[in-house]
């Protein structure tokens, strides 16, 4: 496609990846109701996977994003993103040509079989491409039921009480407290704000400045507002637990990321020494590194990432290793439609929180129809079918499948 495209050959582009976003779910193959009587089941039977692809998508800001879409013989298709770079290379190079002639409904099978195919499946980015498969099929069967994930895991909240992840806002202690209360009210009574500035070599100074951080917030918001920190694992032992005992008098609802998630000993060592919750999780690889943690009552809140854990198949799984511990799972929010889905779908006891990282989100799904948008603190689920994405045309410049297959 040329800068200066025409509408019609835009659409025409558009139909032939099977998106054509202006025309609705039926012109990606979508079924408008669920099959019903014995042709519709003896279709869902016979259902396979015949495609895998991931396309970048270019804003006319020339923004650039990726997502991944699966087709299937009946003319279905699923469609899943914005996906992170490594994700979509290691669903391009290794998971696709394992997709086909896969049965969609199947997915506990194809995710084992994959979990089992690399004696590296434990690392970081292979995960990373099983979880964006593992999501885009979901959304798959979603479209097939005429159902929104949340409701194929079983849940019925159509509301989840997002969290403000203050990422990137100053810390000037008059901007700190004018953007705190700001946040109290539009809704947010549940802040998170970070401490990452500092650290050990800056010694009982910068304690004493992180623990300010603290005063100041619950001076600015009051006592019915919970305050979480994130300390982006810049922190030793000796440093956290000062900043511990200078801080639980201002009743913190959890510390996150204090160390390293390899630091297991000093996660349980701090859990033991203060009655702040430790919080961590963004960066485990699936329900064996939870349950280490939790074996050992090393953290009380699990932020494991549906885009990274291994999709919404394997968080369902850490929930239920949650509930026997009796910790919460309050997935990181690098992205929303995954984690809101599987919080939705969770006792609230488990799972009552969903992150909303204000900077990020506010242009994360610029190229969706239908953005996830807090309003008064709670985000709302859609009965659109699967996760519910639709690509905006009139943000879109370009799209094309993209490819890191070697030759």
């Amino acid at each position: 496609m040329v800068d200066h495209m025409k509408r019609r050959s835009f659409l025409t582009s558009l139909a032939a990846l099977g998106l054509a976003p202006s025309l609705g779910a039926c012109a990606e193959g979508v079924p408008t109701t669920n099959p019903v009587g014995s042709a519709g089941q003896s279709k869902r039977a016979d259902l396979k996977i015949t495609k895998a692809e991931v396309l970048q998508v270019t804003g006319k800001s020339k923004r650039k994003v990726l997502y991944l879409k699966v087709h299937t013989g009946e003319g279905l298709v699923g469609l899943y993103g914005p996906i992170d770079n490594e994700a979509a290379m290691f669903a391009d190079r290794f998971f696709k040509r394992h997709l086909i002639g896969q049965d969609p409904l199947a997915y506990e099978a194809y995710w084992d079989r994959m979990f089992r195919a690399s004696r590296h499946s434990r690392g970081s980015h292979y995960i990373m491409g099983l979880s964006a498969v593992d999501n885009v099929l979901w959304d798959l069967r979603g479209r097939l039921f005429g159902l929104p994930v949340y409701r194929l895991l079983g849940g019925s909240r159509k509301r989840v009480r997002a969290y403000a992840s203050c990422l990137g806002f100053s810390q000037e202690p008059s901007a700190l407290r004018a953007k705190a209360r700001e946040l109290k009210q539009q809704g947010y009574r549940h802040q998170k704000w970070f401490v990452r500035d500092r650290g050990p070599s800056h010694g009982p100074e910068g304690v004493e400045e992180d623990v300010a951080v603290v005063r100041l917030l619950r001076e600015a918001v009051g006592d019915d507002v919970d305050l979480m920190f994130d300390a982006f694992w810049r922190w030793d032992l000796q440093y956290a637990l000062a900043w511990a005992r200078r801080a639980e008098q201002y009743r913190p609802r959890w510390i996150e990321e204090p160390f390293q998630t390899a630091n297991l000993d000093a996660f349980i060592e701090l859990s033991r020494e203060t009655s702040i919750p430790v919080a961590t999780g963004e960066h485990f690889y699936g329900r064996w590194d939870v349950h280490k943690f939790l074996k050992a009552d090393a953290i009380m809140v699990v932020q494991a990432d549906p885009e990274w854990c291994g999709g919404v198949s394997e968080l369902v799984k850490i929930c239920t290793l949650a509930s026997v511990h009796g910790v919460n799972v309050i997935p990181h929010g690098h992205s929303l439609h995954a984690a809101m889905h599987v919080v939705a779908s969770q006792p609230i006891e488990v799972c009552p929180l969903v992150e909303y990282l204000i900077r990020k989100m506010h242009g994360y799904y610029d190229f969706e129809k239908h953005q996830p948008r807090p309003v008064d603190g709670i985000l709302e689920l859609s009965d659109r079918p699967g996760f519910g994405i639709e690509l905006d045309e009139s943000k879109i410049e370009d799209i094309r499948v993209v490819s890191w297959q070697q030759t």
